[in-house]
Order: C-alpha cells, then sequence, then structure tokens
C-alpha cells in the first residue's frame, strides 16, 4: 500500500477540493461527532488557534485528517482509518482490538512476536513499518511542504499505544523524544474540540486561506 500511494499519481488537487471531496466520508471508527469531515478540521485549528499556538500547529490541526482521501480512491474503512501500530514486531497489549491479530498471519512468524522484532533498540520511529492508513498516506503527500513538527504529528496521530500509553517507547530516539510533546498536545485538540454545533465556516475561510497558502503549493499530487 505504501508503494502504491507514494506514487502520488492518484489526482492533482488542491486542500479545498479534498476537503469538499471528505465532506462526503463517514468515518465509522468516530462516533463522537454527526459533522462533515470539514467542520472537524475547523473545530480542531480553530481550537489551537485560540489558545495561541504556532501557525504551523493551526495549520496541522486544520488538514491532519485529509488522508481519509484514501477512501475517496476506494480503500476499504479498516485500511483508512482506527489505531496505527508497528508491524514486524509484536503487537502491544493497548492496541485497541488486539484479540483480532489472531487471524493476521504475523502472529505465525515468532520473530515478529518479540519485543523488538526485525527491528533494533532506539532506531527510531521514523525506521518501522507501520500499519498503513490516512496518518502515513498524508505524510508522504506533504513530506516535501511542511516543517518537521508539523510532519511528525501528522504522521503519527493515530499511533495512540504510543502517545496515550507510552508503548513502544524502546524504540524512540532523540528526534522521537523531542517531538513527542507535540504530539501529546495535539491529542487534546484532535480529541476534545468536537462539537455538533457547526462552525461559521464563512467567516473563518479567510483566515484559513491565508495559512494554507503560507505553507502549501495552490495544488498538490495526491
Amino acid at each position: 500500500m505504501k508503494k502504491k500511494y507514494s506514487r502520488l499519481d492518484k489526482k492533482f488537487m488542491d486542500i479545498w477540493e479534498v476537503i469538499e471531496a471528505l465532506d462526503t466520508y463517514v468515518d465509522e471508527s468516530d462516533p463522537d461527532i454527526g459533522l462533515p469531515q470539514s467542520a472537524h478540521a475547523f473545530q480542531t485549528a480553530e481550537a489551537l488557534r485560540k489558545d495561541g499556538h504556532p501557525r504551523w500547529l493551526i495549520l496541522t490541526g486544520f488538514i491532519h485528517d485529509l488522508g481519509k482521501m484514501l477512501g475517496y480512491f476506494g480503500e476499504p474503512q479498516w485500511n483508512v482509518v482506527g489505531d496505527t501500530y508497528p508491524v514486524g514486531c509484536a503487537f502491544d497489549d493497548s492496541i485497541v482490538f488486539k484479540d483480532y491479530f489472531i487471524n493476521n498471519e504475523d502472529s505465525q512468524n515468532p520473530l515478529y512476536q518479540t519485543k523488538l522484532g526485525i527491528y533494533e533498540k532506539g532506531c527510531g520511529f521514523d525506521q518501522l513499518h507501520f500499519s498503513f492508513g490516512h496518518d502515513e498516506y498524508l505524510y508522504e503527500v506533504l513530506k516535501n511542504h511542511l516543517p518537521e513538527e508539523a510532519l511528525y504529528v501528522i504522521r503519527f496521530h493515530s499511533f495512540y499505544p504510543a502517545h496515550e500509553q507510552n508503548a513502544y517507547s524502546y524504540f524512540m530516539n532523540a528526534k522521537d523524544r523531542r517531538l513527542m510533546k507535540y504530539l501529546k498536545l495535539f491529542q487534546k485538540y484532535d480529541l476534545y474540540s468536537k462539537e455538533n454545533t457547526p462552525p461559521n465556516t464563512e467567516e473563518l475561510m479567510p483566515y484559513y486561506k491565508e495559512l494554507v497558502e503560507e505553507f502549501l503549493p495552490s495544488k498538490i499530487w495526491w
């Protein structure tokens, strides 16, 4: 899947076309809000903006879920949303619905069921192979356009075992220890900014158009 989507040859679109497309997408793993995807984008970003966070983090809040375009391209829900976690090593007990992994052929490989698996201690999260989903996809789309801190949040914001349970900490390196604080900070806004009152997008649009133009090209390959 990483090879398939890292080619970035599906469609040439701007951020607003992506947001419009995703407003028809229902994330079945997220029962907290019944509004379109764009509402969550604005709510997350506005909460960050209200608390005075830097512009790169506000933008990250606004676009962090745009990797759900995988669903627009025909991928099933299980390959788009939900928790992400490393493969090639033992599944941590904190992973949601871990019991189902008994049906995963990796569970039959003794090497993949050891603590380190195919990796080395302290190798860094960048060196791990993760279950594919909207995080990894959006990272591939934006990795040449955003600051390191923003890309880290985008790539690992669904890696709940790490930033909620401190799982897989033995793989962390200096970069992970430096950037994990942004990931933990971001989760408060991603999870707890959801409201069923729609934001006033017409009023907010000028600010966000300027913000997107500051960091991103007018159109990007998806």
